[in-house]
């Protein structure tokens, strides 16, 4: 099922998530914040249930590798963009998140180009993303203090950077190994999926 599976829990839990990031948007602009709030929640809700279902049923595939982070970003970037139109403070968060998923899909072609296949998330980019919604979420769901909000908005930062880091020196040590060492090894198994 790890290969040829489109039509999975995980890979359907990831396209709704798609679809939530419009409505996210939508209802953001016309002034309901607290139903844009919880069709966020259903997403992060979502985003750990296809996770979970990925791994307990052995449903990981390529598509889901690919699909869960591309969920995750448009959400990351739609949330991150409306706040910004509120909240000056996340205007930088925004272009930082640019910024990183531009460089980040820069590696992800070149590693897919050089190894066939996509390569699952790691705990640093699934703790970059945590921290990341819940700054979010906080927001959303009530106007923190100025203070608070910049704590929130600097731990956001502070996890794109460091886990872009990561990313970098784990495909740096991959590309050092080889490619052919990386093919040898099983699909991922185990570790998830991608962020």
């Amino acid at each position: 099922m790890r290969e040829r599976a489109i039509f999975t829990i995980p890979n359907l839990l990831s396209a709704f998530r798609l679809l939530l990031a419009g409505l996210i948007a939508g209802l953001y602009r016309a002034g309901d914040v607290p139903g844009a709030a919880c069709a966020f929640l259903l997403s992060v809700a979502t985003d750990g249930a296809d996770g979970y279902f990925a791994r307990k049923y052995h449903m990981v595939s390529d598509l889901g590798k690919v699909l869960d982070p591309v969920a995750d970003k448009l959400t990351q970037v739609v949330t991150l963009w409306l706040l910004a139109s509120r909240c000056a403070g996340f205007r930088p968060l925004t272009a930082l998140l640019l910024a990183k998923e531009a460089y980040m899909a820069a590696w992800g072609v070149f590693m897919v180009r050089r190894l066939g296949r996509p390569l699952s998330a790691r705990w640093y980019g699934k703790a970059a993303t945590a921290v990341l919604f819940a700054a979010v979420g906080i927001h959303l769901l009530w106007q923190p203090g100025a203070a608070l909000s910049a704590a929130l908005i600097a731990a956001a930062q502070a996890g794109i950077v460091g886990s872009a880091a990561l990313y970098t020196a784990r495909y740096v040590r991959i590309l050092a190994r080889g490619a052919g060492y990386y093919k040898c090894l099983p699909a991922d198994a185990g570790k998830g999926r991608s962020s």
